[in-house]
């Protein structure tokens, strides 16, 4: 069995979603005062590689406290996107249909990934189109996660269709992940797990895959 890691570090100076601030880690216990070390995180909750709940946008929404653990553990596979200009259509889905009533998470590499750290990663990735979300949710999908910083264009900020259309189903939604290429074409054990905090809209997430050797 291989573990592969899909999880940004958290660093003070990573790319954070337009308008949010950079995450704070500030050094509050020393070694050679305290005896001890300790640091206060200050960050925004759709930090780095994270998961959206129901309640990011919904009032009565259901918060990520509330899903169970099995909600975040399951199998998985990722298609490989990264040739699609602009919108992901649903005939661009329909050659994995058979996969996809087989699997609980569903990983779209749109080789973003390889963006991170460039004013580029912000725009230009392929997104779904409302068609092509509308046809995923027939299956029994727990979350759809991408290597980039949304599944709706940050342009498109207002009304964030892609994100109602499956956060409205109790789908939830991973975004920031990395190292996805290796595992395009192959089915795999996803492991995303979410900071417990109550009353949670997001969190950031430790997410890999656990690969057959």
């Amino acid at each position: 069995m291989n573990i592969l890691d899909l999880t940004r570090t958290i660093t003070p100076d990573m790319p954070v979603y337009p308008g949010t601030k950079l995450p704070q880690m500030i050094e509050t216990c020393r070694l050679e005062t305290e005896g001890f070390r300790e640091t206060e995180l200050r960050m925004y909750s759709h930090t780095g590689t994270h998961m959206d709940s129901p309640a990011h946008l919904f009032p009565a929404g259901k918060t990520l406290d509330r899903f169970s653990p099995n909600s975040f553990y399951g199998t998985a596979m990722a298609v490989d996107v990264s040739a699609v200009k602009g919108v992901i259509e649903p005939e661009d889905l329909l050659p994995y249909q058979q996969a996809l009533q087989e699997v609980n998470f569903l990983i779209l590499y749109t080789g973003w990934e390889h963006l991170w750290g460039r004013k580029e990663y912000y725009h230009g990735f392929p997104v779904l189109s409302p068609a092509a979300a509308q046809w995923l949710i027939q299956f029994k999908l727990k979350a759809v996660g991408v290597d980039a910083i949304s599944v709706d264009t940050v342009e498109a900020t207002s009304p964030l269709t892609i994100h109602k259309i499956f956060l409205g189903k109790d789908i939830l939604l991973i975004e920031n992940l990395c190292n996805i290429q290796p595992l395009t074409g192959q089915n795999f054990t996803l492991c995303c797990l979410p900071l417990k905090t109550c009353r949670a809209d997001g969190a950031p997430a430790r997410a890999v895959a656990l690969v057959q050797a």
